[in-house]
């Protein structure tokens, strides 16, 4: 039977999600999970997408198949015991078998906490510690050229090599509660490190860094790559998934 399951993680000691030989992964730990669940057979589970090294997770979504009956609840249980304390899941569902966590993914939304204000030690893992004003209108503004239908080749990091850098942004705005600036971003897809450069290259137009225009210079010029920064893992989650 297929399970769909919603679970949230710390990302501050995982490698990132996917599974890599030599370094505690999301992924893993869930497949060692499921391997004493299901009887002691291999397990494979299937993710909504990936996140990278110290990125968080609220809503990331997955499937797997399990060989054996058990109730909801008691999958619930079982998980949650058995899976590491940075690790937790929300919500167990029973799955059409024609269920794929990654392939129907409708869109995305990420969101990523900034700090302005003062250093805070207790939220060093959570939030990027920037400790500088930036301006903000000016950086609500500019967050608007990410919206519609995009090539984001530019945007993403030179080792991710895809058939297709085509993505849409349904969404992007900034939100301020005091010191911490929010960056909201809604798509149908994101690919690697590219919010973190969206961020970075908000942050230096934020700074007076870069021309409030860089985000369309950097769409039309490869040369212009060279303007973007890549923002700390830190502050990045996926915050839900929608099908």
């Amino acid at each position: 039977m297929r399970y769909k399951i919603t679970f949230s993680y710390d990302g501050t000691l995982f490698h990132g999600y996917q599974k890599q030989i030599g370094y505690r992964s999301v992924e893993e730990c869930f497949e060692k999970t499921l391997y004493d669940i299901n009887n002691h057979t291999e397990t494979k589970i299937f993710s909504s997408g990936r996140t990278d090294r110290g990125v968080h997770a609220i809503g990331q979504v997955a499937h797997f198949d399990l060989n054996i009956e058990i109730t909801l609840y008691k999958l619930k249980c079982a998980l949650n015991s058995l899976l590491p304390d940075d690790i937790h899941v929300n919500e167990v569902e029973i799955a059409d078998d024609s269920f794929h966590a990654r392939f129907l993914v409708k869109s995305k939304k990420y969101v990523y906490y900034l700090n302005v204000g003062e250093y805070n030690p207790l939220l060093r893992n959570y939030v990027y510690q920037f400790n500088h004003e930036l301006d903000v209108d000016k950086m609500d503004l500019a967050i608007k050229d990410f919206i519609g239908v995009h090539n984001f080749k530019n945007f993403v990091s030179d080792d991710c090599v895809k058939d297709n850098y085509e993505r849409e942004i349904y969404e992007a705005y900034i939100e301020r509660e005091r010191d911490i600036i929010k960056f909201v971003f809604v798509g149908n897809g994101f690919m690697k490190y590219q919010v973190r450069n969206m961020v970075g290259t908000l942050i230096k137009i934020g700074k007076g860094k870069i021309d409030s225009d860089a985000i369309k210079k950097i769409f039309e010029d490869d040369k212009n790559k060279k303007l973007i920064m890549t923002a700390k893992s830190e502050g990045l989650y996926l915050e839900e998934v929608r099908y």
